[in-house]
Protein backbone atom coordinates (compact mmCIF):
# COMPACT_ATOMS: atom_id res chain seq x y z
CA UNK A 1 0.00 0.00 0.00
CA UNK A 2 0.70 3.56 -0.76
CA UNK A 3 0.51 5.35 2.57
CA UNK A 4 0.40 9.08 3.86
CA UNK A 5 1.53 10.14 7.53
CA UNK A 6 0.47 13.76 8.00
CA UNK A 7 1.84 14.75 11.60
CA UNK A 8 2.95 18.55 12.65
CA UNK A 9 6.12 17.81 13.73
CA UNK A 10 8.91 14.66 12.95
CA UNK A 11 12.23 14.36 14.29
CA UNK A 12 14.83 16.35 15.07
CA UNK A 13 11.94 17.67 16.62
CA UNK A 14 10.85 14.49 19.31
CA UNK A 15 8.65 13.41 21.53
CA UNK A 16 6.68 10.19 21.84
CA UNK A 17 3.97 10.78 19.30
CA UNK A 18 6.66 11.89 16.72
CA UNK A 19 8.50 9.11 17.60
CA UNK A 20 5.68 6.96 17.19
CA UNK A 21 5.20 7.99 13.45
CA UNK A 22 8.81 7.69 13.14
CA UNK A 23 9.03 4.36 13.90
CA UNK A 24 5.85 3.27 12.77
CA UNK A 25 6.31 4.68 9.39
CA UNK A 26 9.93 2.70 9.56
CA UNK A 27 8.26 -0.15 10.55
CA UNK A 28 5.72 -0.04 7.53
CA UNK A 29 8.65 0.15 4.90
CA UNK A 30 10.02 -2.89 5.93
CA UNK A 31 6.79 -4.64 5.63
CA UNK A 32 6.97 -3.14 2.13
CA UNK A 33 4.90 -0.53 1.92
CA UNK A 34 5.34 2.43 0.33
CA UNK A 35 5.26 5.44 3.18
CA UNK A 36 5.81 9.05 2.66
CA UNK A 37 5.49 11.50 5.54
CA UNK A 38 3.93 15.11 5.38
CA UNK A 39 5.24 17.52 7.98
CA UNK A 40 5.65 21.63 8.53
CA UNK A 41 8.84 22.58 8.00
CA UNK A 42 10.96 24.26 10.92
CA UNK A 43 14.00 26.15 10.41
CA UNK A 44 16.37 25.23 7.80
CA UNK A 45 15.49 21.86 7.27
CA UNK A 46 15.42 20.45 3.75
CA UNK A 47 12.00 20.53 1.83
CA UNK A 48 12.13 16.87 0.37
CA UNK A 49 14.45 13.75 2.01
CA UNK A 50 14.80 10.42 2.73
CA UNK A 51 15.48 8.77 5.68
CA UNK A 52 14.74 4.83 6.04
CA UNK A 53 13.39 4.47 3.02
CA UNK A 54 10.84 7.02 3.91
CA UNK A 55 10.00 10.33 1.87
CA UNK A 56 9.53 13.13 4.08
CA UNK A 57 7.98 16.56 2.73
CA UNK A 58 8.27 19.71 5.01
CA UNK A 59 5.51 22.16 4.20
CA UNK A 60 5.70 25.97 4.72
CA UNK A 61 2.24 27.20 6.03
CA UNK A 62 0.89 30.54 5.91
CA UNK A 63 0.48 31.09 10.15
CA UNK A 64 4.07 29.28 10.27
CA UNK A 65 6.06 32.70 8.72
CA UNK A 66 4.69 34.30 12.20
CA UNK A 67 6.97 33.52 14.59
CA UNK A 68 5.05 35.67 17.05
CA UNK A 69 2.12 33.55 17.13
CA UNK A 70 4.27 30.22 18.90
CA UNK A 71 5.77 30.04 22.27
CA UNK A 72 8.61 28.31 20.73
CA UNK A 73 10.21 29.14 17.41
CA UNK A 74 10.91 25.73 16.90
CA UNK A 75 7.67 24.17 17.57
CA UNK A 76 5.43 26.04 14.89
CA UNK A 77 2.19 23.80 15.67
CA UNK A 78 -0.64 23.66 12.71
CA UNK A 79 -3.99 25.42 13.26
CA UNK A 80 -6.83 23.79 14.10
CA UNK A 81 -8.54 25.02 11.07
CA UNK A 82 -7.08 24.78 7.31
CA UNK A 83 -3.76 26.97 6.24
CA UNK A 84 -4.40 28.19 2.73
CA UNK A 85 -0.55 27.21 2.07
CA UNK A 86 -0.49 24.29 4.12
CA UNK A 87 -3.72 22.54 1.60
CA UNK A 88 -2.61 23.92 -1.27
CA UNK A 89 0.79 22.05 -0.43
CA UNK A 90 -0.39 19.03 0.72
CA UNK A 91 -2.68 19.16 -2.60
CA UNK A 92 0.54 19.36 -4.38
CA UNK A 93 1.86 15.94 -2.31
CA UNK A 94 -1.76 13.73 -2.91
CA UNK A 95 -1.18 14.24 -6.43
CA UNK A 96 2.52 13.36 -6.67
CA UNK A 97 2.32 10.31 -3.99
CA UNK A 98 -1.27 9.03 -4.66
CA UNK A 99 -1.82 7.16 -1.27
CA UNK A 100 -4.35 4.71 -0.56
CA UNK A 101 -3.98 5.46 3.20
CA UNK A 102 -4.16 9.11 5.01
CA UNK A 103 -3.18 8.69 8.23
CA UNK A 104 -3.17 11.91 10.41
CA UNK A 105 -1.89 12.44 13.58
CA UNK A 106 -2.73 15.77 15.03
CA UNK A 107 -4.05 19.12 14.08
CA UNK A 108 -2.61 18.80 10.40
CA UNK A 109 -5.50 17.17 9.97
CA UNK A 110 -7.98 20.46 9.46
CA UNK A 111 -5.49 21.54 6.53
CA UNK A 112 -5.82 18.14 5.07
CA UNK A 113 -9.83 17.86 5.32
CA UNK A 114 -11.18 20.03 2.41
CA UNK A 115 -8.73 18.03 0.37
CA UNK A 116 -10.63 14.59 1.56
CA UNK A 117 -13.73 15.92 -0.07
CA UNK A 118 -12.18 15.91 -3.47
CA UNK A 119 -9.59 12.87 -3.06
CA UNK A 120 -11.61 10.44 -0.97
CA UNK A 121 -8.97 8.10 0.49
CA UNK A 122 -8.86 5.98 3.41
CA UNK A 123 -8.54 8.26 6.47
CA UNK A 124 -7.15 7.07 9.25
CA UNK A 125 -7.04 9.29 12.50
CA UNK A 126 -5.09 8.41 15.36
CA UNK A 127 -5.81 10.16 18.81
CA UNK A 128 -2.31 10.56 20.76
CA UNK A 129 -4.16 13.53 22.94
CA UNK A 130 -7.51 15.05 23.75
CA UNK A 131 -7.34 17.39 20.92
CA UNK A 132 -10.32 17.00 19.39
CA UNK A 133 -12.47 17.91 22.18
CA UNK A 134 -9.84 20.24 24.03
CA UNK A 135 -7.98 23.24 22.62
CA UNK A 136 -5.23 22.85 25.12
CA UNK A 137 -5.30 19.18 23.71
CA UNK A 138 -4.42 17.81 27.82
CA UNK A 139 -7.87 18.18 29.03
CA UNK A 140 -6.72 20.20 32.40
CA UNK A 141 -8.23 22.93 33.76
CA UNK A 142 -7.09 24.96 36.82
CA UNK A 143 -4.58 22.48 37.11
CA UNK A 144 -6.67 19.43 37.32
CA UNK A 145 -8.46 16.67 35.03
CA UNK A 146 -11.59 18.40 33.48
CA UNK A 147 -14.84 16.71 33.38
CA UNK A 148 -15.84 17.57 29.95
CA UNK A 149 -15.79 19.98 27.52
CA UNK A 150 -18.38 23.23 27.71
CA UNK A 151 -18.39 26.66 26.48
CA UNK A 152 -18.24 28.69 29.75
CA UNK A 153 -15.52 26.25 30.40
CA UNK A 154 -13.48 25.68 27.22
CA UNK A 155 -13.36 29.76 26.11
CA UNK A 156 -12.13 31.14 29.41
CA UNK A 157 -9.60 28.37 29.88
CA UNK A 158 -8.28 28.61 26.04
CA UNK A 159 -7.78 32.28 26.72
CA UNK A 160 -6.06 32.30 29.94
CA UNK A 161 -4.02 29.55 27.85
CA UNK A 162 -3.26 31.05 24.89
CA UNK A 163 -4.38 34.55 25.15
CA UNK A 164 -7.59 35.90 24.72
CA UNK A 165 -7.41 35.95 20.70
CA UNK A 166 -5.71 33.29 20.15
CA UNK A 167 -7.43 31.50 22.59
CA UNK A 168 -10.59 32.52 21.28
CA UNK A 169 -10.31 31.80 17.72
CA UNK A 170 -8.16 28.19 18.48
CA UNK A 171 -10.84 27.16 20.77
CA UNK A 172 -13.85 28.07 18.63
CA UNK A 173 -12.51 26.37 15.39
CA UNK A 174 -11.60 23.18 17.02
CA UNK A 175 -14.71 22.83 18.92
CA UNK A 176 -16.87 23.57 15.16
CA UNK A 177 -14.63 22.16 12.28
CA UNK A 178 -12.87 19.21 14.49
CA UNK A 179 -16.53 17.82 15.10
CA UNK A 180 -17.75 18.52 11.87
CA UNK A 181 -14.41 16.52 10.39
CA UNK A 182 -14.98 13.39 12.30
CA UNK A 183 -18.02 12.25 9.48
CA UNK A 184 -14.75 12.43 7.26
CA UNK A 185 -12.90 9.73 9.29
CA UNK A 186 -13.29 6.04 8.40
CA UNK A 187 -11.46 4.59 11.30
CA UNK A 188 -9.74 6.13 15.07
CA UNK A 189 -7.02 4.65 16.34
CA UNK A 190 -6.90 5.65 20.30
CA UNK A 191 -3.60 4.97 21.79
CA UNK A 192 -5.38 4.13 25.08
CA UNK A 193 -8.58 3.61 26.80
CA UNK A 194 -8.44 7.24 28.91
CA UNK A 195 -8.35 8.47 25.27
CA UNK A 196 -10.96 6.92 23.78
CA UNK A 197 -13.42 7.72 26.84
CA UNK A 198 -12.74 11.33 27.05
CA UNK A 199 -12.53 11.85 23.29
CA UNK A 200 -15.89 10.54 23.38
CA UNK A 201 -15.71 7.78 20.96
CA UNK A 202 -18.77 5.65 20.75
CA UNK A 203 -19.33 2.33 18.90
CA UNK A 204 -22.42 3.83 17.94
CA UNK A 205 -21.30 6.72 16.21
CA UNK A 206 -17.41 5.74 15.16
CA UNK A 207 -15.43 2.99 14.08
CA UNK A 208 -12.61 2.67 16.55
CA UNK A 209 -9.92 0.78 17.88
CA UNK A 210 -7.42 1.17 21.02
CA UNK A 211 -3.74 0.45 19.74
CA UNK A 212 -1.28 1.68 22.13
CA UNK A 213 2.06 3.43 21.05
CA UNK A 214 5.09 0.92 20.54
CA UNK A 215 8.66 1.35 20.50
CA UNK A 216 10.86 -0.65 17.82
CA UNK A 217 12.26 -4.10 18.19
CA UNK A 218 15.85 -2.71 18.34
CA UNK A 219 15.48 -0.40 20.75
CA UNK A 220 17.86 -2.62 22.70
CA UNK A 221 20.84 -2.30 20.40
CA UNK A 222 22.71 0.75 22.18
CA UNK A 223 24.51 3.10 19.66
CA UNK A 224 27.73 4.20 20.10
CA UNK A 225 29.41 7.76 19.90
CA UNK A 226 27.41 9.47 23.00
CA UNK A 227 30.17 9.36 25.36
CA UNK A 228 29.89 13.30 26.04
CA UNK A 229 26.07 12.76 27.10
CA UNK A 230 26.76 9.99 29.22
CA UNK A 231 30.00 11.31 31.11
CA UNK A 232 27.45 13.39 32.21
CA UNK A 233 25.22 10.33 34.54
CA UNK A 234 26.30 10.01 37.77
CA UNK A 235 28.45 7.07 38.27
CA UNK A 236 26.70 5.22 41.05
CA UNK A 237 23.47 3.74 40.68
CA UNK A 238 20.45 6.73 40.05
CA UNK A 239 16.40 6.87 39.34
CA UNK A 240 15.69 8.60 36.33
CA UNK A 241 12.92 10.58 35.03
CA UNK A 242 12.40 11.35 31.39
CA UNK A 243 9.83 13.90 29.59
CA UNK A 244 8.60 17.59 29.26
CA UNK A 245 10.54 19.27 32.52
CA UNK A 246 7.25 20.76 33.73
CA UNK A 247 4.50 20.90 36.54
CA UNK A 248 1.84 19.17 34.85
CA UNK A 249 4.12 15.99 34.00
CA UNK A 250 4.94 16.23 37.87
CA UNK A 251 8.40 16.91 38.11
CA UNK A 252 7.64 19.30 41.07
CA UNK A 253 5.56 16.74 43.01
CA UNK A 254 9.12 14.49 42.67
CA UNK A 255 11.52 16.96 43.65
CA UNK A 256 9.75 17.64 46.93
CA UNK A 257 9.62 13.58 47.19
CA UNK A 258 13.49 13.68 46.64
CA UNK A 259 13.62 15.83 48.96
CA UNK A 260 12.46 14.00 51.70
CA UNK A 261 14.37 10.94 51.15
CA UNK A 262 17.05 9.74 53.27
CA UNK A 263 20.08 8.31 51.59
CA UNK A 264 18.86 8.36 48.86
CA UNK A 265 20.85 7.18 45.38
CA UNK A 266 20.73 10.03 43.24
CA UNK A 267 17.89 11.27 40.64
CA UNK A 268 18.61 12.22 37.08
CA UNK A 269 15.47 14.23 35.26
CA UNK A 270 16.23 14.31 31.25
CA UNK A 271 13.62 16.78 29.28
CA UNK A 272 13.05 19.25 27.48
CA UNK A 273 13.21 22.45 29.77
CA UNK A 274 9.54 24.77 30.20
CA UNK A 275 8.55 27.66 31.40
CA UNK A 276 8.47 26.39 34.79
CA UNK A 277 11.13 24.09 34.64
CA UNK A 278 12.30 24.11 38.37
CA UNK A 279 16.00 25.58 39.08
CA UNK A 280 15.81 24.95 43.10
CA UNK A 281 17.15 21.05 43.09
CA UNK A 282 18.69 19.50 45.81
CA UNK A 283 21.61 17.82 46.08
CA UNK A 284 22.42 14.68 43.74
CA UNK A 285 19.66 15.68 41.38
CA UNK A 286 21.10 16.13 38.01
CA UNK A 287 18.88 17.84 35.35
CA UNK A 288 19.82 17.09 31.56
CA UNK A 289 18.44 19.57 28.69
CA UNK A 290 16.89 17.55 25.50
CA UNK A 291 18.96 14.48 24.72
CA UNK A 292 19.05 12.93 21.57
CA UNK A 293 17.09 9.70 21.91
CA UNK A 294 19.81 7.48 21.45
CA UNK A 295 21.75 8.67 24.45
CA UNK A 296 18.53 8.19 26.15
CA UNK A 297 18.63 4.65 25.52
CA UNK A 298 21.80 4.73 27.44
CA UNK A 299 20.54 6.20 30.08
CA UNK A 300 17.85 3.35 30.66
CA UNK A 301 20.09 1.15 30.28
CA UNK A 302 22.23 2.28 33.04
CA UNK A 303 19.30 3.16 35.93
CA UNK A 304 17.97 1.48 38.31
CA UNK A 305 14.40 2.05 37.78
CA UNK A 306 12.54 4.72 35.99
CA UNK A 307 9.84 7.53 37.34
CA UNK A 308 6.71 8.31 35.49
CA UNK A 309 4.93 10.89 37.89
CA UNK A 310 2.79 12.80 35.62
CA UNK A 311 -0.25 14.70 37.40
CA UNK A 312 -2.35 15.33 33.96
CA UNK A 313 -3.75 12.87 31.99
CA UNK A 314 -0.72 11.09 30.21
CA UNK A 315 -2.13 9.33 27.39
CA UNK A 316 -0.03 6.27 27.07
CA UNK A 317 3.77 5.92 28.29
CA UNK A 318 6.18 5.71 25.73
CA UNK A 319 9.00 6.34 28.24
CA UNK A 320 7.52 3.47 30.29
CA UNK A 321 7.54 0.99 27.71
CA UNK A 322 11.31 1.98 27.02
CA UNK A 323 12.33 1.64 30.32
CA UNK A 324 10.81 -1.77 30.70
CA UNK A 325 12.46 -2.94 27.75
CA UNK A 326 15.62 -2.44 29.64
CA UNK A 327 14.18 -4.64 32.23
CA UNK A 328 13.65 -1.45 34.89
CA UNK A 329 10.30 -1.19 36.81
CA UNK A 330 8.93 2.16 36.59
CA UNK A 331 7.48 4.21 39.20
CA UNK A 332 4.28 5.65 38.17
CA UNK A 333 0.81 7.92 38.75
CA UNK A 334 -2.55 6.19 38.66
CA UNK A 335 -3.40 8.71 36.18
CA UNK A 336 -4.87 8.83 31.92
CA UNK A 337 -3.36 6.13 29.85
CA UNK A 338 -0.29 4.66 32.65
CA UNK A 339 -2.20 2.27 34.30
CA UNK A 340 -2.92 0.82 31.22
CA UNK A 341 0.78 0.62 30.43
CA UNK A 342 2.32 -0.27 34.38
CA UNK A 343 0.95 -3.33 35.82
CA UNK A 344 0.85 -2.22 39.39
CA UNK A 345 2.74 -4.66 41.74
CA UNK A 346 4.12 -6.29 38.79
CA UNK A 347 5.93 -4.21 36.87
CA UNK A 348 5.73 -1.54 39.08
CA UNK A 349 3.99 0.59 41.14
CA UNK A 350 1.08 3.20 41.08
CA UNK A 351 0.41 5.94 43.09
CA UNK A 352 -2.16 8.59 43.18
CA UNK A 353 -0.64 11.72 41.17
CA UNK A 354 0.10 14.82 43.54
CA UNK A 355 0.87 12.91 46.47
CA UNK A 356 4.30 14.07 47.58
CA UNK A 357 4.16 11.50 50.35
CA UNK A 358 3.22 8.63 48.69
CA UNK A 359 5.21 8.73 45.50
CA UNK A 360 7.97 9.21 48.09
CA UNK A 361 6.92 6.18 49.45
CA UNK A 362 6.84 3.72 46.48
CA UNK A 363 10.74 5.55 45.60
CA UNK A 364 11.99 4.46 48.76
CA UNK A 365 10.78 0.59 48.21
CA UNK A 366 11.76 0.77 44.72
CA UNK A 367 15.15 2.18 45.37
CA UNK A 368 15.88 0.10 48.45
CA UNK A 369 14.26 -3.11 47.52
CA UNK A 370 17.06 -5.20 45.46
CA UNK A 371 15.24 -8.35 45.04
CA UNK A 372 11.67 -6.38 44.34
CA UNK A 373 13.51 -4.85 41.66
CA UNK A 374 14.82 -7.94 39.86
CA UNK A 375 11.38 -9.03 40.37
CA UNK A 376 9.43 -6.50 38.23
CA UNK A 377 12.59 -6.11 36.04
CA UNK A 378 12.20 -9.75 34.65
CA UNK A 379 8.57 -9.09 34.62
CA UNK A 380 8.86 -5.94 32.57
CA UNK A 381 10.97 -7.42 30.00
CA UNK A 382 7.88 -9.93 28.83
CA UNK A 383 5.15 -7.10 29.88
CA UNK A 384 6.81 -5.08 27.45
CA UNK A 385 6.51 -7.56 24.39
CA UNK A 386 2.73 -6.63 23.76
CA UNK A 387 4.20 -2.72 23.21
CA UNK A 388 6.71 -4.04 20.01
CA UNK A 389 6.18 -2.60 16.61
CA UNK A 390 5.76 -6.83 16.13
CA UNK A 391 2.63 -6.95 17.71
CA UNK A 392 1.07 -4.05 17.15
CA UNK A 393 2.08 -2.77 13.37
CA UNK A 394 0.20 -5.17 11.88
CA UNK A 395 -3.23 -4.40 13.58
CA UNK A 396 -2.27 -1.12 12.33
CA UNK A 397 -2.07 -2.68 9.02
CA UNK A 398 -5.74 -4.33 9.28
CA UNK A 399 -6.77 -0.68 9.79
CA UNK A 400 -5.48 0.09 6.64
CA UNK A 401 -6.44 -3.01 4.57
CA UNK A 402 -10.21 -2.55 5.83
CA UNK A 403 -10.57 0.21 3.64
CA UNK A 404 -10.33 -1.92 0.37
CA UNK A 405 -14.09 -2.70 -1.18
CA UNK A 406 -16.51 0.06 0.51
CA UNK A 407 -14.66 2.21 3.30
CA UNK A 408 -17.26 3.06 6.54
CA UNK A 409 -18.52 6.45 4.50
CA UNK A 410 -19.47 4.25 1.56
CA UNK A 411 -17.00 5.53 -0.64
CA UNK A 412 -15.30 3.28 -3.06
CA UNK A 413 -11.75 2.60 -2.91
Amino acid sequence: MRILMLTQFFPPIIGGEERHVKVLSEALVRRGHDVSVATIKQGDQPDVEVQSGVTIHRLQGSLQRNAGLFSESQRRHAPPFPDPELMFRLNRILRAERPDVVHAHNWLLHSYLPLQRIYKQRLVVTLHDYSIVCAKKSMIRDAAPCSGPAPLKCLPCASQHYGAVKGAVTWLTNASLGRMGLSQVDTFIAVSNSVASRCGMDPKLHQFEVIPTFIAEDVGQLADGYENYLSLLPKSDFMLFVGDLMRLKGVHTLIEAYRRMANAPPLVLIGRRCKDTPNNLPPNVTMLDSWPHAAILHAWNRCLFGIAPSEGLETCGTVVMEANAFGKPVVACRTGGLPETVADGKTGILVPPADVEALRGALVTMSENHDLREKMGEASRVHVGAFMSEAVVPRIERIYEGGIGVSRAGRLQ
